[in-house]
């Protein structure tokens, strides 16, 4: 009875063996393989999609932030604000001098007196 056993074991591990080799010997076949890439296509083409769409949606957020297309942004300002998106930048009053330290101290030795 034990070797029955054993014997049914083998024959499913040799069933599944070659059924795992088979099927990676059919990704490798000119079939499998174009099969593959035009799923990787498929899938770069969906992130492509929802790259363009989010790229989309935040244009437009955008442009009613800006107020761009209720027409109070005038184009001489959209035109400088796409140059420096920044724009001009002034000393805060939270900015600290060179020659301070992070408790607004100038002498950076160690010893305040």
């Amino acid at each position: 009875m034990a070797r029955l056993f054993w014997i049914a074991v083998g024959a499913g591990a040799g069933v599944y063996a070659v059924r795992k080799v088979s099927k990676t010997v059919e990704q490798y076949t000119p079939a499998g393989m174009s099969s593959s890439l035009a799923s990787v296509g498929d899938g770069l083409r969906e992130i492509a999609e929802v790259i363009r769409e989010g790229m989309a949606e935040r244009e437009q957020e955008l442009r009613v932030a800006l107020g761009v297309d209720a027409g109070t942004l005038d184009p001489q300002a959209a035109q400088q604000l796409m140059q420096d998106p920044t724009g001009p930048t002034y000393p805060r009053p939270d900015d600290r001098y060179d020659d301070e330290d992070e408790f607004g101290y100038g002498d950076r030795s160690g010893r305040y007196s």
